[in-house]
C-alpha cells in the first residue's frame, strides 16, 4: 500500500506500529507520520497512548509522531503535558501531531505546542459520534483552521478527490486519505452489493 501510494504521488505516509514504520522506511523515501495503536484496560485512548509508544515510534526516525489529544484519561494516569515535555527533551527534532476531536482539543494542542493538528478523531469519540469533518462544506474544519496555531491536517472519512481538493482550498496544510484507499474490502463492497439479485 505504501509503495502504491508513493507511485501515485503521495507526499507522505501515515502508518501504524513500529514494525510497519520500519518496513515502510525500507520501501519508500517519504516522510512518515507514525503512530502505535495500543489498547489499555484503564483508558479509551489507543493512538500512541503512553510515553512508551511515543518513544517507540520516535526511535524509528519517523519524522512525525501522532498521538491522541482528545482530553480523555490516559493509561496509567499519564499526563499529556508530561509526555510532550519528555518528547521535546529526548527527541527535539521529531514533530508531534495532535489527533483531535473538538475545538477544545485544538486549544489544548495549542497550549502544549504541538507542531501539527489533525482532525483525526472527529466523529470517533463519544461526543462526536456520527459527525463527519466534510459535513456542511467542512464547517468544522474551517473552525479548526481558524483556531489552530499549527498547520492543520484534515483526516477522517475523506473518501473522494473532491473532498481532498476542497479541504486544501480552505487552507488545511495536507490531507490524510485512509480507509478508502487502504481497505480493499471497502472498495469491493459496492461492486458486490450491486450484484445481489442476479
Amino acid at each position: 500500500m505504501a509503495k502504491a501510494a508513493c507511485e501515485a504521488g503521495a507526499s507522505a505516509i501515515r502508518c501504524n506500529s513500529v514494525v510497519d514504520v520500519q518496513a515502510i522506511q525500507g520501501i519508500v523515501d517519504l516522510p512518515i507520520i507514525g503512530l502505535d495503536k495500543i489498547d489499555y484496560y484503564d483508558s479509551d485512548i489507543y493512538i500512541t497512548p503512553t510515553i512508551k509508544e511515543m518513544r517507540g515510534i520516535a526511535a524509528t526516525g519517523a519524522e512525525v509522531v501522532a498521538c491522541d489529544v482528545t482530553g480523555m484519561k490516559r493509561p496509567h494516569n499519564e499526563k499529556l503535558a508530561d509526555i510532550v515535555a519528555t518528547m521535546r527533551e529526548e527527541y527535539p527534532d521529531t514533530l508531534l501531531m495532535a489527533d483531535t476531536a473538538s475545538l477544545a482539543n485544538v486549544k489544548e494542542a495549542n497550549d502544549l505546542g504541538f507542531d501539527i493538528v489533525g482532525t483525526t478523531m472527529y466523529g470517533y469519540t463519544p461526543d462526536t459520534t456520527g459527525k463527519n469533518v466534510a459535513d456542511n462544506d467542512f464547517e468544522y474544519l474551517k473552525k479548526v483552521i481558524e483556531l489552530s496555531d499549527a498547520p492543520v491536517v484534515v483526516e477522517g472519512k475523506i473518501d473522494s478527490p473532491a473532498k481532498v481538493k476542497r479541504a486544501l482550498e480552505l487552507g488545511c496544510y495536507s490531507v490524510v486519505v485512509g480507509s478508502i484507499i487502504t481497505r480493499p474490502q471497502l472498495i469491493a463492497k459496492p461492486f458486490v452489493e450491486a450484484t445481489k439479485g442476479f
